[in-house]
């Protein structure tokens, strides 16, 4: 997929170009809003400097998955990175069961997990996760009786492929690469710019 730029070369500017203005869009504005539940560590309407804020947020993402999973900007950003390459359903999978295992009714709990199986699990699914045939199976028998539980295994295993695939492009992307080096220089700018000690005579 968009391998070469003889190849596709319209399509694969066109995507690269488009990935890197969500990115920037997503470090100053989150589109997840309060639907996602996914706090971050920071508090990004404090009266904190904003852009500091952002930036050590977005090196952070490169230290860990979990990182950039615990981040809300992070997640976004990661999000659109997805689409670029049509793999956005392990994400939105993970982060539906994550939301999935908050609720506390049980009648709750049964339906919502027939929603996520029929959206995610099932063959030929409109959002079809990559799994093997043994999990696909086990997570079917496990609404028989549905717990929070139920989709552990079949989100671990997407959360595995999500960190040993993605996640590395997604850091090597030229995208984040070139954000990232901005954010270093604004993280240096900001330390080296910081106020002085008032000094009292």
């Amino acid at each position: 997929m968009c391998r070469t730029l003889a190849a596709f070369p319209t399509t694969c500017l066109e995507r690269a170009k488009e990935f890197k203005t969500r990115l920037g869009i997503f470090l100053h504005k989150s589109e997840l809003g309060s639907d996602a539940g996914n706090v971050g560590k920071f508090d990004w309407g404090s009266k904190h400097n904003k852009e500091g804020c952002v930036s050590e947020d977005l090196l952070r993402w490169r230290e860990s998955f979990d990182s950039l999973l615990s981040s809300k900007k992070g997640v976004a950003a990661f999000h659109a990175f997805l689409k670029t390459e049509f793999s956005e359903e392990n994400l939105e999978f993970w982060l539906a069961c994550e939301e999935f295992k908050k609720i506390r009714s049980a009648a709750k709990l049964a339906s919502r997990a027939h929603r996520i199986f029929d959206e995610f699990i099932r063959s030929e699914a409109p959002k079809e996760v990559n799994i093997d045939h043994e999990t696909r199976e086990l997570t079917r028998t496990n609404l028989q009786a549905a717990t929070a539980m139920c989709f552990d295994i079949a989100q671990g295993k997407t959360r595995t492929l999500m960190e040993k695939d993605s996640y590395p492009r997604f850091l090597k992307s030229p995208a984040y690469q070139d954000l990232a080096a901005q954010a270093t220089a604004t993280s240096t700018s900001a330390s080296s710019c910081s106020p002085a000690e008032p000094s009292h005579t």
